[in-house]
């Protein structure tokens, strides 16, 4: 017997509107998710390229520009990468610590090839996706053995710092690093801050070339911040993304190896998207240097874990070249070279500017041929970076920290003259 039509329908009429009640379930998770702003250095770059202005200077983005503005390759990397073409025969996966060549090419950038080097036993590495996903890395592995620690990072750091090594949920404690008056390092209050540290924490350290500042430790320093970490019981933890952009590629590890020598542990993050130019291709690596061979086994296993939940698998391509780069004798004094090349050309935009600048003010800028790396602070105010942007098309993050690679023989006297205007 067939149901009667009133019945029909009304099951129908169920139908629908339970179906239109799951559309509009549906709809509502991502419908009423919060619009979150752009990333302001992001933000300040897409401003800049839509800017119609010929005269406008890009300075934000901390990416190394040659005197024609350009992000250049390496030919080192071009060869290695012609080679890779023709030789690749597969694109299995690669081994979960990523390629060897690599990572046994970073350890030897990082901690030399002499006798004073640390025992290899001590340490273990695991390719990531450029340096955040080392941090990331180093971040899961940390939670794991000292989910209680406390991370203690510069003030200034690296914006991204925070983010990346919180999101795996370890909290935070500011040290004093930068002395925006004396246009310097705060020595003596960063000792007094990590002072208060308790034995296990973390301590963030820039390798070199410091972000966003430029202010490095000295040899001297660097020795009295390892004897308080290891008077205090503290960790580094050494973010090197610069090596070989401040005053080559062993003076910029003088850090690295000076904790190395005197701590039982220390944790690094190296990348090559500055010295190799690898920025697409996201080539990094985790490092740990441990008390013994039991514990670098250990903090690997723990790391390749950690990576399996994150991303999976390392990326091939950059970690193939650069291990290519590291391991061939022509390909590395190749790279070599041309990496001392950009080094000699950031330190004479420096100089070139400090010159501009006082001819331009009358007032002091020596303290930015004292700087490493792609990086200074101006010392201007927010007001006069915002008028820099909307009356010259000079484009700078709000604290006034400059990519000093961004500037070049055509744009340097404008923004001599511009930044003379605002001040």
């Amino acid at each position: 017997m067939n149901p009667p039509r009133a019945f029909k329908q009304h099951c129908r009429w169920r139908t629908l509107k339970a179906f239109a009640d799951h559309q509009e379930q549906s709809k509502a998770m991502f419908t009423d998710l919060e619009l979150l702003p752009e990333d302001a250095i992001l933000g300040l770059a897409a401003a800049c390229r839509e800017d119609p202005n010929p005269s406008k200077v890009d300075l934000s983005v901390g990416i190394y520009m040659d005197e024609d503005g350009v992000c250049p390759v390496f030919a080192a990397i071009k060869e290695a990468q012609k080679r890779l073409v023709d030789e690749e025969v597969s694109k299995a996966y690669l081994p979960a610590a990523g390629v060897k060549e690599f990572t046994q090419g970073i350890e030897d950038l990082l901690f030399g090839q002499d006798a004073d080097r640390v025992d290899a036993e001590r340490v273990s590495s695991i390719q990531a996706p450029g340096g955040c996903g080392a941090l990331k890395i180093l971040a899961e592995v940390i939670r794991a053995a000292a989910p209680q620690a406390t991370v203690w990072v510069s003030d200034p750091s690296w914006p991204n710092h925070t983010p990346l090594l919180g999101g795996s949920g370890l909290k935070f404690q500011k040290y004093r690093y930068y002395d925006a008056t004396a246009h310097g390092v705060d020595f003596d209050g960063m000792m007094a801050d990590l002072s208060n540290a308790t034995a296990g924490d973390i301590v963030l350290l820039h390798g070199c070339c410091h972000n966003p500042c430029g202010a490095d430790l000295s040899p001297e320093q660097w020795l009295e911040t390892a004897a308080l970490a290891q008077t205090r019981g503290l960790v580094p933890l050494i973010d090197i993304a610069y090596q070989g952009l401040g005053s080559g590629l062993d003076a910029d590890a003088y850090g690295v190896r000076a904790l190395v020598k005197a701590l039982p542990e220390v944790m690094i993050a190296s990348s090559c998207s500055k010295n190799m130019g690898l920025y697409r291709e996201r080539t990094g690596c985790a490092v740990f240097v441990c008390q013994d061979q039991n514990g670098a086994k250990a903090t690997l296993s723990q790391a390749k874990v950690a990576a399996r939940r994150v991303y999976s698998m390392p990326p091939a391509h950059g970690g193939l070249l650069a291990g290519r780069v590291l391991s061939d004798d022509s390909l590395r004094a190749m790279w070599e070279q041309e990496l001392s090349l950009m080094c000699e050309r950031i330190n004479g935009v420096r100089e070139q500017l400090v010159t501009k600048l006082e001819a331009a003010t009358g007032r002091d800028f020596g303290f930015i041929r004292h700087e490493n790396g792609m990086f200074s602070f101006l010392g201007l105010s927010t007001y006069q970076v915002s008028r820099l942007r909307d009356e010259f098309s000079v484009y700078m993050v709000g604290s006034s920290r400059i990519n000093v690679a961004g500037v070049n023989s055509r744009n340097i006297d404008y923004l001599a003259d511009s930044v003379a205007a605002v001040l």
